[in-house]
C-alpha cells in the first residue's frame, strides 16, 4: 500500500471518528502542554537572569576574603594587580545604610555602596544621564555621588528633567550628583542604590575595609582556572594553611554561577517533564483503548482488505499509522496550549517569582523543544499502537469476514 493511500485511509478513518477522537488525545495534548509550559518557563527563567548578568559580568570573578578576620584593603588590590596578570583590574567595594536627604525629602536605610572608578565598567552598568566616576575623584575622595534611578525617582519624583548636577546630603556631607543608573540588568524603581567613591565611603561615611572585590578577566582567559589560581595566591600571600584557606577565601566566578544555573532549571526541568510524563502514559493508554476498539469495529474491513490481498505488514502500518496521527495532532495542539499558557503564567506570576527585581520573563520555545515533544508524538503511538496494529494484522481473513 502506497504512503498516501495509507495517510488518506488514516485521516478519514480519524474523522469518522472526531468526538472519540478529540477525547482520546486529551490525556496526548495535557500532557505535551505541560511539557511545553514547563520548558519554555524554565529556559525563559534562564535566559532572563543571564542577560541580566550582563556580557562584561561573564568576565567577572567574585573575591571574598578575609585573611585572619580582616578585610582586604585597597593596597592588597594593588598588589593582587601586580601578581595576577590575567586581570584587565580588580575593583573593590564596601556598603552600609545611610540616612540620604536632598532637604525636602529624607529617606532612612537607603545602601550606600563605596566603589571605585572601575566598578562600572566590571558591572556593564549604563548611564541614564551623566558619567561615573573618574579615578581622580576616587583618589581625592571627592564629594560626588551616582544613584540609582530609583532613588533619584525617590529623591527627585519620576517627572524630574534631570537629576545630574543636583545635590544631596549624607551625614554633614553635601554630594554632587554626576551620574544616574539606568534601570538595566534586571532592576526596577524600587532598587534605591547611592554610589560614592570608595576612598570618601571610607574617610567620611564608614571606615571598612572591602566588602567584596570584583576582578574583570582578560578576554579568553579561563575563569575555572583563574579563580583557583587566585585562591592560591591568597593563600601564599596571607600564609594561610588547613581550614584558614577555605575560611577565610571564597572565590566564585559568573562561570560557575551559571553552570550552578543551568544545573538546578535542568533538574527542576527534569522533575516537571516526569510529572508531565503520567499524563502522557494516562494519554497513551487511552490511545490502545481507541485502537484497539477500532480494530474490534473494522474486523469485517480488515477481513476484506487480506481477501483483497493486502499482507500483515499493509495492516500493521495502517494501524499504527492511525495511532501516531492521533498522538501528532494532540502534540500540535499540546504545543500550541503549552506556548499559551507558559505566556499566562509569566505575565501573571511574574511579579511574584521575581518581586523587587523587575526581571522580565519571556517564555522560550526552541526547535529542540518541539523536536522533543514531536519524538515523544511518535513514540507514544508507536509504542501504544503497536499491539492493536499487531492484533489487527494477525486476524484470519475468513474468520473476520464471518464476524458479525
Amino acid at each position: 500500500m502506497r504512503i498516501r493511500d495509507l495517510l488518506a485511509e488514516t485521516f478519514s478513518a480519524i474523522r469518522a471518528n472526531r468526538a472519540r477522537s478529540l477525547l482520546t488525545i486529551l490525556g496526548i495534548v495535557i500532557g505535551i502542554s505541560a511539557v511545553i509550559a514547563m520548558t519554555a518557563l524554565i529556559d525563559g527563567v534562564k535566559y532572563a537572569m543571564v542577560a541580566q548578568l550582563g556580557l562584561n559580568q561573564s568576565r567577572l570573578v567574585m573575591i571574598n576574603a578575609y585573611p585572619n578576620g580582616e578585610p582586604l584593603q585597597r593596597s592588597d588590590l594593588r598588589q593582587l594587580e601586580k601578581g595576577m596578570t590575567d586581570y584587565e583590574f580588580l575593583t573593590g567595594t564596601a556598603g552600609t545604610s545611610s540616612s540620604v536627604s536632598t532637604g525636602q525629602v529624607k529617606l532612612d536605610g537607603i545602601y550606600t555602596n563605596g566603589v571605585e572608578d572601575k566598578y562600572f565598567v566590571a558591572m556593564g552598568s549604563k548611564f541614564a544621564e551623566g558619567r561615573g566616576f573618574s579615578e581622580d575623584e576616587v583618589d581625592e575622595s571627592a564629594l560626588v555621588a551616582v544613584v540609582s534611578q530609583g532613588l533619584a525617582n525617590k529623591l527627585w519624583g519620576q517627572d524630574a528633567d534631570s537629576v545630574v548636577g543636583k545635590s544631596l546630603s549624607v551625614g554633614n556631607d553635601r554630594y554632587s550628583v554626576v551620574g544616574v543608573l539606568e534601570d538595566a540588568n534586571g532592576y526596577t524603581t524600587g532598587n534605591e542604590t547611592l554610589y560614592v567613591p570608595l576612598s570618601t565611603f571610607q574617610t567620611r561615611i564608614y571606615n571598612w575595609g572591602l566588602d567584596q572585590v570584583y576582578g574583570y578577566a582578560r578576554e579568553g582567559a579561563d575563569l575555572d582556572t583563574l579563580g583557583e589560581r587566585t585562591k592560591s595566591y591568597l593563600v601564599s600571600y596571607y600564609h594561610l594553611t588547613g581550614e584558614d584557606a577555605d575560611g577565610y577565601v571564597y572565590i566564585q566566578t559568573m562561570k560557575s554561577m551559571i553552570d550552578q544555573l543551568d544545573s538546578t532549571m535542568g533538574a527542576f526541568q527534569l522533575l516537571m517533564t516526569a510529572v508531565a510524563g503520567i499524563s502522557l502514559v494516562v494519554g497513551g493508554i487511552g490511545i490502545m483503548n481507541m485502537m484497539l476498539t477500532n480494530v474490534t469495529e473494522r474486523i469485517r474491513e480488515i477481513g476484506l482488505r487480506k481477501a483483497l490481498g493486502a499482507r500483515r505488514s499493509d495492516i500493521t502500518r495502517q494501524f499504527l499509522l492511525e495511532s501516531v496521527a492521533l498522538c501528532l495532532v494532540g502534540g500540535v495542539f499540546g504545543i500550541l496550549f503549552g506556548y499559551l499558557g507558559a505566556w499566562a503564567l509569566a505575565t501573571l506570576g511574574s511579579g511574584l517569582i521575581t518581586s523587587g527585581m523587575g526581571m522580565q520573563i519571556t517564555p522560550v520555545v526552541t526547535p529542540s523543544t518541539v523536536l522533543l515533544a514531536s519524538g515523544i508524538c511518535i513514540g507514544i503511538g508507536l509504542v501504544f499502537g503497536y499491539g492493536p496494529a499487531r492484533r489487527a494484522s494477525r486476524l484470519d481473513p475468513v474468520e473476520a469476514l464471518r464476524y458479525q
